[in-house]
């Protein structure tokens, strides 16, 4: 990696940390208080809109600074549509679907992010999101049964889970468009959550079996030497043998 790309990085990987804070706020200030001055609508949708341009300026400068733009783009297809998506087509869920594609990219490229925190937080964002996205949608439906945010957060942990109780369900088409995106994406995290854990277990199972090996070797050595000291100690305690008597020579017969 270039030295001024991962410079780049390093910079602002805590500005963009703040200004994604700062666009879960403002987007979700209009959906829980939507009887707010119109000031503070409009302040949310400059954030909102100012946040995802920071994003997209941040894939431009490593588009620029990347030693092969066609190699870079090929590997960020999903974060070139995210920044092309809300030019296209202005709508607020593409906004706030690209933005967090950017952030979610952003993040696992932090090396102080652990793939523990970041799952952890993709699992809460992604809920909360979930919640306020459906919250938008279905609150006005006439025969929508999503009328608080609490119901919304319980539709979003029933969704993602997979449970689905079936007593809080989208009726509008947009709302059910954003069902069938939670539901994959809560399998995939719920899977690297699944998997998470059992690797943990593996290695906890794995180390304590080294460690045991290692004690059972050592045990071995040890009563191996023990063996061989009470071998030496038993050859020198031993009391020495009779000597054997020497042959006298038998006188020679004299010579005529």
């Amino acid at each position: 990696m270039p030295v001024e790309k991962l410079r780049w990085e390093e910079r602002t990987q805590t500005p963009l940390l703040v200004l994604a804070v700062a666009f879960g706020i403002a987007y979700a200030v209009p959906i829980v208080a939507p009887g707010a001055d119109p000031w503070v609508h409009r302040l949310c949708t400059h954030v909102e809109w100012t946040v995802w341009g920071a994003f997209a300026l941040d894939y431009l400068v490593r588009l620029a600074l990347a030693p092969d733009r066609r190699c870079f783009v090929r590997g960020h297809l999903l974060d070139l549509l995210a920044v092309i998506l809300p030019m296209v087509q202005p709508l607020r869920l593409l906004r706030v679907v690209s933005t967090l594609l950017l952030v979610g990219r952003r993040a696992r490229m932090a090396p102080q992010i652990t793939l523990t925190t970041y799952v952890a937080g993709a699992v809460v964002g992604l809920m909360m999101f979930g919640s306020l996205a459906v919250l938008h949608v279905e609150r006005d439906a006439p025969n929508g049964n999503i009328k608080t945010l609490g119901d919304a957060v319980w539709w979003s942990f029933t969704t993602m889970t997979t449970v689905g109780y079936g007593d809080h369900a989208p009726t509008t088409g947009l709302g059910r468009i954003l069902a069938v995106g939670l539901m994959l994406s809560g399998i995939a995290l719920l899977g690297v959550v699944t998997a998470n854990i059992a690797a943990w277990f593996i290695s906890r199972f794995d180390r304590d079996d080294a460690v045991e090996r290692r004690q059972t070797e050592l045990l071995e050595a040890l009563t191996l030497e023990v063996r061989e000291l009470r071998a030496e100690v038993a050859r020198l305690s031993a009391p020495p043998g009779p000597s054997e008597p020497q042959e006298v020579p038998s006188p020679t017969a004299p010579t005529a």
